[in-house]
């Protein structure tokens, strides 16, 4: 496995490379069981004699001023070991001065997926992951991108940008991966305190039943669903709750009714301080 820590090593790899197939998993690191799980989708896209190539940047533009930045962990060397196990080809790590110039005065915004649910919470948060996003891929051309579901709506905003800028990049999205007991995994968990952890999955225990429930017919609106949720979820008692929205699942509209759409239930909860997300679709038959 390569480590390319500068634009040259970046360039002097797809050099090496040049013709053969190409896909990126983006990351910020303190990898995971979910993060594997792309890597090892991205290789079955790729073919045994593809490459998979992943990144490891903490993105700066993407953090508000009163979020955790500083603190994100940066565990490179086990992240390192983590992406050889799962036979990443090479691994881009790149310090900040080689993504952004220091007088740098450009940012790629989208105005329309990304004005609610996270959005709203986070003003130009997803400004910058645009903006990171369409470097990495100018910086490494690939035939494909993965990326996944559990930040749903991180998902639809870069599909949107593929498609707006006519990015030759095909995104493919990973099933979200959870725990025995349903938390999705994330890099945050580790912020939770034994009580918070304990609690924190009613947050995808709340999303699937009143998903179950739209699925059986037992609740038929959008009104009924929200209030089915705000009931589940109150009796976790320790979190409070940022947002709940049932949404098309392209186009993120709030759903006035479940006629012809295709739902996805999306909710973002603090646990103390901690901010966790998460989403269902529809049970499939």
């Amino acid at each position: 496995m390569k480590r390319l820590r500068t634009r040259a090593d970046l360039h002097a790899w797809q050099a090496e490379r040049e013709g053969v197939p190409r896909v990126l998993v983006p990351t910020m690191g303190a990898l995971h069981r979910g993060h594997t799980s792309l890597f090892d989708q991205a290789r079955d896209e790729a073919g045994k004699d593809g490459d998979v190539l992943a990144t490891i940047f903490v993105n700066p533009v993407q953090f508000g001023p009163h979020e955790d930045f500083d603190a994100y962990p940066r565990p490179l060397e086990a992240d390192l070991e983590k992406c050889e196990d799962r036979g990443v080809s090479a691994v881009f790590v790149p310090d900040l001065s080689e993504v952004y110039a220091g007088d740098r005065s450009i940012m790629v915004t989208e105005n329309r997926l990304s004005t609610t649910l996270c959005g709203a919470s986070r003003p130009g948060h997803f400004d910058g992951v645009c903006t990171v996003v369409a470097k990495l891929f100018n910086l490494t051309r690939p035939d494909a991108a993965i990326f996944g579901e559990k930040d749903y709506q991180q998902l639809a905003v870069i599909r949107r940008l593929v498609r707006d800028l006519d990015f030759p990049v095909r995104i493919l999205a990973g099933p979200t991966v959870r725990e025995d007991d349903g938390l999705a995994l994330s890099s945050r968990n580790v912020y939770l305190s034994p009580e918070q952890r304990a609690g924190a999955p009613a947050l995808f225990r709340s999303l699937r039943e009143v998903a179950a429930a739209i699925a059986s017919g037992a609740i038929t609106t959008p009104g009924d669903a929200r209030q089915g949720f705000l009931d589940r979820f109150a009796a976790a008692g320790l979190a409070h709750l940022d947002y709940f929205e049932i949404v098309d699942s392209a186009t993120l509209e709030a759903l006035q009714s479940f006629t012809g759409k295709v739902p996805r239930l999306i909710a973002a909860a603090f646990f103390g301080k901690t901010r966790l997300i998460d989403n269902v679709g529809l049970p499939r038959d």
